[in-house]
């Protein structure tokens, strides 16, 4: 089964980083998740800027860039001008004014357009920004910290995401708590990436390589 792979950033050795893009790449990786944090939309900071612009110099892969910051709108152009044509950014709805603005600025800039939803976040209220993003993140923890326990009344928003992907042309992305059974359950459902942390890859005893071929060796 052919789903997408992505290494949450935020859980790497800092220590060694540029050893750690080069391990995930070569051990299979499909693309690195980088979490920007501005300790106002959600409580926490997490990586910045600069660790997103390091890692797009280092890393042949793509980038996909989740914006947990408040009026993203204002400082979109600071990341856009880093990135390169392929990547992603999600911004999250509830933070901005007008969020179709600031996808059409990551439209024109030839970036992938994708939006983050919250568990508290319901399908209804972003409806409309559904036909204009590629990818919607669906957060199955409260944004802002790793290790979260998953919240299960997400699944049942996925399948309503899975009832409308085709006919407004978006693919499904999970994020938070993904452990191999969620993979399980939801890749031959129609869910096209997940974001590992340290639940499935960060911090274990087998090289990245061999985590990433257990994970798309399972049975399903």
């Amino acid at each position: 089964m052919n789903f997408e792979l992505m290494a949450s950033m935020m859980c790497a050795n800092f220590g060694n980083l540029e050893q750690e893009i080069k391990d995930l790449e070569e051990g299979g990786i499909d693309s690195f998740h980088i979490d920007i944090m501005d300790g106002r939309y959600v409580s926490n900071y997490a990586m910045s800027l600069n660790d997103m612009r390091y890692i797009a110099s280092a890393a042949a892969k793509p980038l996909d860039v989740h914006l947990m910051v408040e009026h993203p709108n204002n400082t979109i152009e600071l990341f856009i001008k880093r990135l390169r044509p392929g990547d992603t950014i999600y911004i999250h709805p509830e933070a901005e004014y007008h969020p179709s603005t600031t996808l059409q600025k990551i439209i024109n800039a030839g970036l992938i357009p994708g939006i983050a939803i919250n568990p508290g976040t319901s399908v209804e209220t972003v409806m409309e920004m559904l036909r204009i993003v590629k990818k919607v993140l669906v957060m199955s923890v409260n944004p802002g910290n790793a290790g979260q326990m998953y919240l299960p009344y997400v699944g049942k928003k996925i399948t309503k995401l899975l009832s409308l992907k085709e006919d407004m042309e978006f693919e499904i992305y999970w994020d938070g708590a993904c452990s191999a059974d969620k993979i399980l359950e939801f890749a031959p459902k129609g869910v096209k990436g997940f974001v590992l942390g340290t639940t499935l890859l960060f911090g274990k005893n087998t090289t990245y390589g061999e985590t990433l071929r257990n994970i798309r060796e399972l049975r399903f």
